[in-house]
């Protein structure tokens, strides 16, 4: 199982191919991506733990103090556990954000998936999230793992990003464009 090259480049990226080839050493990679997730849910959710994670202010061992209790608490598997407090040992916990989306790229491709990142201008409801991947997955032939973000700011439509490939249909891109040719007449 370990012949699925992971192409992550990068400090974050040397790290997510450790841990990817350790969890399909131990048959673990999706209980460690499920830790991954809920390690980034709780770091989006959590101003006091992204400050501890992101911070070089603290020193590696209150980081590694406070952190244990949390991923203990979590109920990460022993790889996890173990490799973010290694992490905190060699103050690598500033690139723990990049190495967790790095990993999910790495899932997802084993799995024959393609990351996709939503943003639209409200919450999608569960039909219409639905509707996208259904969408999406005709298109590309794949199945898309959408991670979505709300930005009001759009107005409405979505942007859509697939790699280094962005579909825009914001009302906000329309509306520039429709200024811009009216500049330009």
């Amino acid at each position: 199982m370990g012949s699925e090259k992971a192409h992550e480049t990068g400090l974050a990226g040397r790290y997510a191919t450790a841990v990817f080839e350790l969890a399909q050493d131990q048959k673990s990679v999706d209980a460690v991506a499920a830790d991954f997730a809920g390690l980034k849910r709780a770091i989006q959710t959590s101003p006091d733990l992204a400050r501890l994670v992101r911070s070089p202010a603290f020193s590696k061992e209150d980081q590694a103090k406070a952190l244990k209790p949390v991923l203990e608490k979590m109920g990460v598997s022993p790889l996890t556990l173990k490799f973010i407090l290694m992490l905190a040992a060699k103050r690598r916990l500033g690139a723990l954000e990049g190495i967790l989306s790095s990993y999910d790229r790495m899932v997802a491709r084993l799995k024959g998936e393609v990351q996709a990142e939503v943003t639209s201008a409200r919450a999608l409801s569960p039909s219409e999230t639905a509707e996208l991947k259904s969408v999406l997955k005709s298109r590309l032939g794949r199945e898309p793992r959408l991670e979505t973000r709300v930005d009001p700011a759009l107005l409405g439509g979505l942007v859509v990003k697939l790699g280094s490939r962005m579909i825009d249909s914001s009302i906000r891109t329309k509306l520039n464009g429709i200024r811009a040719a009216m500049r330009g007449q």
